[in-house]
């Protein structure tokens, strides 16, 4: 089970284990703001409600331009598990500019693609296949990209995290 964490300002922070949630709550770092109602917490000294969502007592300040790390995973969520170049179902991901070519391992570099095109294209650019790309490689922005574990929101989180663009 996991726990939304909010930060004073109501900005989602993190995604923590439920364990981790309870502990700042008991230590009053964090309020509980929604709980799940189905799933309490069971111990030798009584039953707590398990949190869905917590808020931070205090504000924690984040750096601005916090940097995606670049991931074959983040790559195919990125482009929705779909070819950039036929747009067919994606299981490998490809460099735009072959690494043979000084391509690098980048947001702007590495673009889902399906097997079959990664093994046709080879080692040439999709301008010397004739190919176009039906997607803009580049770095994602948002929340969701910053934070572990949203990828996968459970649905009472849903009033906290804003929508995906």
């Amino acid at each position: 089970m996991r726990t939304l964490v909010l930060n004073a300002g109501y900005e989602p922070l993190a995604v923590v284990s439920f364990k981790r949630a309870l502990v700042l709550v008991m230590n009053r770092k964090a309020t509980v703001v929604q709980i799940d109602r189905e799933h309490p917490v069971w111990s030798a000294s009584g039953v707590w409600e398990r949190p869905s969502v917590i808020l931070l007592t205090r504000y924690v300040r984040i750096p601005r331009a916090r940097a995606v790390p670049v991931s074959r995973r983040g790559v195919l969520r990125r482009d929705d598990h779909r070819c950039a170049y036929c747009g067919k179902s994606a299981s490998t991901i490809d460099h735009v500019l072959p690494r043979s070519r000084g391509g690098r391992d980048t947001w702007d570099n590495l673009v889902a693609c399906c097997l079959r095109c990664n093994n046709v294209k080879g080692d040439h650019t999709p301008s010397e296949m004739g190919w176009n790309m039906l997607v803009d490689p580049r770095m994602p922005q948002g929340t969701g990209w910053v934070m572990r574990g949203v990828e996968r929101p459970l649905p009472q989180w849903d009033a906290y995290l804003a929508p995906a663009a």
